[in-house]
């Protein structure tokens, strides 16, 4: 890579009485996604940063989004920082938003962003010495295409509607077929799981779009994809961003990955080899070996319902602060 490379990471904390006070203005439909765990801090930020500095020395800047909030240790003068409140990049007509899928959908709007970026949430960390060509090679996104039937779940019914918002919105531009026959390469690559070959091979007898394998991880992007889509689904993109909360009517960004890959502008990889992904309210002991025996490059904690949250994000803390025990320059050294 020639070109500079920046992330993006977004944070809320959701204990802040001037966040809740603004949000409590605003209705969020019986149909909208509004639960707690879309919005609670886990308090293991600053690890986040560690890792990015300890083990991707080569990012440009790190763009830190939020609703108007920082961590009282976060270091505002760090070199790398760039501190993004919503009212910076998003469109005036779409504030305030409480819906993460706006705020993704707008990123490429943010100031001096580069035209290649990683988009973090605030739950994934690096745990592993990671190269540029991680994330890009030859200017291209490495990723992993793979098609797979969009889920029915009752317990997160908005993610369901989201996936097939997103295979609707695709479909009016790509074939299944087409895209097997011009880049065969692209859903067969040899480095890819073995399952992956299958659901591939299994959903080209079925000739339209069902859905897509996309793991929580970080999202290699191109501002090129999101002038693109909003050029070609702007309806869709500003339907979304005016909800604000997120809603059964949302696409997602998703659907600017899988765009990349559907038009061939990818180099793909099996990126789950250097990925972990586990639930907090999961099997919390193979969660803590996992940290500190470093077992990924990568490791995704996501949100759930569990009655001892603090408890558990305390443990998780603990494991992070051994295998990430140095202060950042994003910190303020006390």
């Amino acid at each position: 890579m020639r070109e500079p490379i920046d992330f993006v990471v977004t944070w809320v904390d959701g204990s802040d009485p001037a966040w809740l006070a603004d949000r409590a203005k605003y209705e969020a439909p019986s149909d909208a996604d509004n639960s707690s765990e879309r919005f609670r801090p886990m308090d293991t930020l600053r690890y986040w940063f560690r890792g990015v500095e300890a083990y991707c020395p080569w990012v440009r800047t790190v763009h830190f989004v939020t609703w108007g909030h920082v961590p009282t240790w976060l270091n505002l003068d760090a070199p790398k920082l760039h501190v993004v409140r919503h009212e910076d990049f998003i469109p005036h007509e779409y504030l305030p938003t409480f819906n993460s899928n706006a705020i993704e959908l707008n990123l490429f709007r943010i100031p001096g962003l580069a035209r290649h970026f990683v988009y973090f949430n605030d739950d994934m960390f690096i745990l592993r010495p990671l190269e540029a060509r991680d994330f890009f090679q030859d200017g291209l996104p490495v990723d992993m295409l793979a098609f797979q039937p969009v889920i029915a779940n009752p317990q997160n019914p908005v993610m369901s509607h989201l996936y097939l918002n997103n295979s609707l919105l695709l479909a009016r531009h790509f074939k299944k077929r087409e895209i097997a026959r011009n880049n065969p390469g692209a859903l067969f690559h040899v480095g890819y799981p073995p399952l992956y070959f299958f659901y591939n091979a299994l959903e080209l007898l079925y000739p339209q779009m069902t859905g897509f394998y996309t793991s929580h991880q970080p999202a290699t992007l191109l501002c090129e994809t999101y002038e693109t889509l909003w050029d070609r689904e702007r309806d869709v993109l500003h339907a979304t961003s005016c909800n604000r909360f997120r809603d059964v009517g949302d696409v997602s960004i998703y659907a600017f990955q899988e765009w990349q890959k559907l038009s061939g502008h990818f180099v793909p990889r099996n990126v789950t080899r250097r990925f972990a992904y586990y639930a907090i309210e999961g099997d919390l002991d193979s969660l803590i070996a996992c940290v500190r025996g470093r077992r990924k490059a990568i490791l995704c904690v996501n949100d759930g319902p569990c009655e001892d949250f603090e408890q558990r994000c305390a443990s998780l803390s603990q494991a992070l602060d051994e295998v990430l025990p140095a202060p950042s320059s994003f910190e303020v050294l006390p």
